[in-house]
């Protein structure tokens, strides 16, 4: 996916109040953006570090720069606005990266298909001879297994990031999905150039964890892809490891 407008480099001087961050533009000015994050943003970024924008012409807007990419406490770079995550899975899909779901043509893609309770599910994919597929994704932030010393190490990604009943809820309702004899797959897109595979969040939300077992045990299948990050595209590419 190409970042357009193209990204403006800033610095970050804090995140507050969810949505608001301050950082300091390359001509010296302090200004306040929008955070599109609700999340903790756990080990993400770091008050002082290069972060970038996506700049809006709209009068309308109270803030006219909203913050994308952070540079993380280990150097990589982490794109912290979630909505970005379904932009790129629905890409991959539609071009086949993702090797798991390449046999849905492009034209078998729809989006934001209301299911279960009152939900809506990101993808949903259908072709010619096979099941009705249910995909549901998640952006992956967390990188929490630390060993710098370690350049051999297996840096690790956490879901969720703090506790999260919709998240519980969307498992719930991928395991009704397969008993009723169709397709059902949660996918992690994780948006943090350090994450080598990804693992359940059991110190952070318990529940999570164990209902992502039972999924898993259930028949939900359970992807992770990581992807490139730059300041001018965010492209899906490889397959990673996940651990329920």
């Amino acid at each position: 996916m190409i970042l357009t407008p193209l990204l403006r480099k800033a610095t970050l001087v804090r995140r507050y109040k969810r949505f608001l961050a301050d950082v300091i533009l390359p001509t010296g000015e302090t200004i306040t953006v929008h955070c599109p994050n609700t999340g903790s943003m756990k080990n993400c970024i770091v008050e002082g570090s290069d972060c970038w924008l996506l700049h809006s012409d709209n009068p309308k807007r109270k803030y006219a720069y909203t913050w994308q990419l952070a540079t993380t406490p280990t150097g990589h770079l982490a794109c912290i606005n979630t909505q970005v995550a379904n932009k790129v899975v629905a890409q991959a899909l539609a071009q086949g990266v993702v090797s798991e779901l390449s046999a849905y043509p492009s034209e078998g893609i729809r989006t934001e298909v209301k299911y279960g309770d009152k939900s809506r599910i990101d993808f949903m994919l259908e072709a010619s001879g096979l099941p009705q597929c249910y995909v549901e994704v998640k952006s992956v932030t967390l990188l929490d297994t630390l060993q710098p010393e370690n350049p051999d190490a297996e840096y690790c990604g956490f879901f969720p990031d703090a506790v999260s009943t919709r998240g519980q809820k969307h498992l719930q309702e991928l395991m009704n999905i397969v008993a009723e004899g169709r397709r059902a797959v949660l996918l992690f897109c994780v948006l943090h150039t350090g994450i080598q595979k990804v693992r359940a969040a059991q110190h952070i939300d318990p529940k999570y964890a164990a209902l992502l077992q039972e999924a898993k045990k259930a028949g939900v299948e359970i992807l992770a892809y990581g992807a490139h990050i730059s300041s001018t595209h965010i492209t899906l590419t490889t397959a990673l490891p996940v651990e329920c």
